[in-house]
C-alpha cells in the first residue's frame, strides 16, 4: 500500500510511530511477535516451534507412558531440534530400538556417570580460561577471583556426591568483586567468559547429568520446549533496556536462556553465525508482514535494524530490500490501524 499523496507524515507522527513507547514490567508488546508463524530463530538458525504448537504436544505428551510412545512424539518436532537436543535425541534413538517398553530417565541414569566426568572437564576449561584473564588484573582483585575459582574446582573434582559445582552460584559470586575504574572493562570480559560454562542448553553432557534425575515426562518436554518460541530482549532489561517492540526479538527459548545477560556483540563471538540468522528472521518476518500478519506494527524492521545495528557495535547490518513499505509507508500505516481501532474501541 503507497503513501496516500493526501497525507504525509509529520514530525510528530514520526516520533509517536517510529519510536517506542515502553511498556512498563511486561512483554505484552511482543504478542504481534508471539503469533508469528514458520520464523528462523536469529540467535540458532532453527524454525521455532509456534506457540499454538505447544498444547497439541502436552495433550500427545499425557498419553505417552513408554520410551519408544516419548520418542515417537519428539520425532515429530526433530527438524526443529538444536545440536545438544539433537545429541539427546541420538542417544534415544538407539536406547528406544532395543528398550521400547522401558523409560527415557533409564537411558540417562545408564549413562550419566561418564557423562559427569566430561562435564567437569568442561567446567574445568572454562574456569582454565577465566583465571588466564586474572594477570590483566591488579594483585588484590586477582587473588579474590582465584580464591572463588580455586573453591570451583575443589567442588568439581570432590567425589562427595552432596557436594556439586553450581554454575549460577558461582556467577552470582563474581558480583561480589568490585574491580577498580581501569579493571570494570576486562572484568567485564571475565564475567563473559564465565558464562560460557556449560548448562543444558550448550553442553550434552550438562544435560544427561542435569535430566537423569527427571522423570521422562520432564525430558521429552524440555527437549520440545528448547525450540518454542519466546521474547527475547535485544539490550537485556538488567542493562536498561526497554519493554516495546522495537527491543524485542522472537528467538528460541534455547537461545534466549543461553544469552542470558550476555551483550549482544559478546554473544556473537560465541555463535558467529548470529548476523545470518538475524537476516534469515527478518526476512521471514517481512515475509509475515507482506501477507498481512503484525498489522499496526509496519515499522518494526526499521526500529530493530538500527537498534541491531548499535547493539552489536556495528556487527549486524541487516537489508530491508525486500521489504516493499518504505519507511514513510510504514509510518502511515501503524498511524492508520491506531485510528481505526481507536474508532473500534469507541463503538464498542
Amino acid at each position: 500500500m503507497p503513501l496516500s499523496k493526501n497525507k504525509k507524515i509529520s514530525p510528530q507522527d514520526y516520533l509517536k510511530y517510529y519510536y517506542d513507547i515502553p511498556y512498563e514490567g511486561s512483554t505484552s508488546a511482543g504478542k504481534p511477535l508471539r503469533k508469528l508463524k514458520n520464523i528462523v530463530c536469529p540467535y540458532r538458525g532453527i524454525k521455532i516451534i509456534s506457540s499454538d504448537g505447544i498444547k497439541d504436544f502436552e495433550k500427545k505428551l499425557s498419553k505417552c507412558k513408554v520410551a519408544h510412545e516419548a520418542f515417537e512424539l519428539l520425532s515429530m518436532y526433530y527438524d526443529n531440534f538444536l545440536p545438544t537436543e539433537k545429541q539427546i535425541y541420538a542417544i534415544f534413538k538407539d536406547f528406544v530400538q532395543i528398550n521400547p517398553d522401558d523409560n527415557l530417565k533409564n537411558c540417562l541414569e545408564m549413562i550419566r556417570t561418564n557423562a559427569l566426568m566430561k562435564l567437569k572437564l568442561e567446567e574445568l576449561e572454562v574456569l582454565d580460561e577465566v583465571d588466564l584473564l586474572t594477570h590483566k588484573l591488579c594483585t588484590k582483585t586477582a587473588l579474590e577471583l582465584r580464591a572463588k575459582t580455586t573453591k570451583c574446582r575443589q567442588i568439581i573434582i570432590s567425589d562427595n556426591e552432596r557436594d556439586f559445582f553450581k554454575r549460577k552460584i558461582f556467577l552470582n559470586s563474581l558480583e561480589g568483586i568490585i574491580p577498580k575504574e581501569n579493571e570494570k572493562e576486562i572484568f567485564a570480559e571475565i564475567k563473559n567468559k564465565a558464562l560460557f560454562l556449560p548448562t543444558s542448553e550448550s553442553s550434552r553432557n550438562a544435560f544427561i547429568v542435569k535430566y537423569s534425575k527427571r522423570t521422562q515426562t520432564e525430558i521429552t518436554r524440555r527437549l520440545f520446549i528448547a525450540s518454542t518460541g519466546t521474547i527475547e530482549h535485544i539490550t537485556p532489561a538488567s542493562l536498561g533496556g526497554v519493554n516495546s517492540i522495537g527491543n524485542f526479538l522472537l528467538t528460541c527459548a534455547s537461545g534466549n536462556r543461553y544469552r542470558e545477560n550476555m551483550p549482544l556483540v559478546d554473544y556473537i563471538k560465541r555463535h558467529p553465525k548470529i548476523p545470518q540468522y538475524i537476516q534469515n528472521y527478518i526476512d521471514c518476518v517481512i515475509e509475515q508482514i507482506h501477507n498481512g500478519s503484525m498489522q499496526g506494527n509496519e515499522t518494526y524492521p526499521y526500529k530493530i535494524k538500527q537498534k541491531l545495528f548499535d547493539e552489536s557495535h556495528g556487527r549486524i547490518l541487516i537489508s530491508l530490500s525486500s521489504y516493499k513499505y518504505s519507511q514513510e509507508d510504514a509510518i502511515f500505516m501503524v498511524r492508520e490501524f491506531d485510528e481505526r481501532w481507536a474508532k473500534y474501541k469507541k463503538k464498542n
